[in-house]
């Protein structure tokens, strides 16, 4: 039996590290670690996109910026950065369409700009604010590397100089200039492949030093387990929404009346009901 835990141990294990082996800047969790603090590599992206040097001060990965209001969405910045002028900078890199949608890209911002101005501050104190998303794919499917989003007056196509930035990044794009290779360096696995050594040094310190690996492994297995306890929950719910489906059929009930008969109860009822209404 002890022999067995071993090896299944093992097993797990190994697979942990083919999963950080596969890991690329395109992840939450290896991006996060690799630029939180990260000065150089910070200022390094945001010459690249921006066209222009900047001096970052701070820089903070997965940093949570809460909603005062009460029951509102929180949002979770993959990085958080600001400028030595006190403008306030969001870099996200987005796998998929809805994680880069347009209007995340807008809330993004307000939440931002929420957290800027003291009780009493003029609003001409606000500063400027960039979006940034980093994704992989081409959002707007024009073939360019990068799309700039102002607002402008619509009767005379003056730009309205608000001081808010949202910035796409074509994680498609193949060009052989800065933001391609950007680009490459965040499709990459392997550290020793990148162009830009300020991201290579991050990639490298936790993938293939012991320490960061170690972290890295870890955050990993938490997610994998997490995951699992989730997956787990919703196939339980899934088999008792199959189960009230039948009810309803069968006994000619109602939902609350076939919820009632299997006994489900809190929040697992109110997930149920929820999900029938959807």
């Amino acid at each position: 039996m002890e022999e067995e835990q071993t090896i299944y141990v093992r097993q797990e294990w190994e697979k942990v590290n083919l999963i950080v082996d596969s890991l690329t800047l395109f992840d939450d969790d290896l991006m996060g670690r690799v630029f939180d603090g990260n000065i150089e590599a910070t200022e390094l992206v945001l010459r690249i996109v921006l066209g222009r040097n900047i001096k970052v001060i701070s820089v903070k990965g997965q940093q949570e910026i809460r909603n005062s209001k009460v029951a509102g969405r929180n949002i979770i910045l993959d990085v958080h950065a600001i400028d030595v002028n006190g403008d306030e900078i969001d870099i996200e890199v987005q796998g998929n369409s809805e994680g880069a949608h347009v209007r995340r890209a807008r809330y993004h911002s307000s939440m931002m700009d929420s957290g800027m101005l003291k009780e009493g501050q003029s609003f001409k104190a606000l500063k400027d604010s960039y979006i940034i998303f980093i994704y992989k794919h081409d959002k707007f499917g024009k073939g360019l590397p990068l799309y700039h989003i102002d607002r402008y007056i619509g009767e005379t196509e003056e730009l309205f100089e608000d001081g808010s930035h949202i910035i796409y990044v074509n994680g498609n794009y193949k060009g052989n200039d800065a933001i391609g290779h950007l680009i490459s360096d965040f499709r990459q696995t392997d550290s020793g492949n990148m162009y830009y050594n300020a991201l290579a040094r991050g990639v490298e310190h936790y993938k293939r030093i012991e320490e960061g690996r170690g972290n890295m492994c870890e955050a990993v297995e938490k997610y994998a387990k997490e995951y699992a306890k989730e997956y787990a929950a919703e196939c339980v719910i899934g088999e008792k929404i199959i189960s009230a489906r039948k009810i309803i059929k069968n006994m000619k009930l109602n939902l609350e009346q076939a919820l009632d008969v299997l006994e489900i109860q809190g929040a697992e009822r109110e997930q149920i009901i929820k999900q029938f209404s959807e």
